[in-house]
């Protein structure tokens, strides 16, 4: 059976744009709080908090680029 990649995505492309720069967003707000938290020498426990951002930025990226 031949399924085309226009026959398996799972949403269109304004849907996919929208996640693409969500995704680009929060790996930007990740790097920036990065930065923030090394130059203001805040607690190592501090670096827990840059899991979200990075991980909803490869989250979008992904979705996007695999279209679901």
């Amino acid at each position: 059976m031949n399924v085309g990649k226009a026959e398996l995505a799972n949403i269109g492309p304004k849907e996919t744009r929208k996640r693409l720069l969500m995704g680009v967003a929060m790996l930007a707000i990740g790097v920036v709080l990065a930065i923030i938290f090394t130059r203001a020498g805040v607690s190592r426990g501090w670096y827990s908090v840059l899991f979200l951002p990075f991980w909803m930025g490869t989250l979008g990226i992904s979705q996007a680029r695999k279209k679901t």
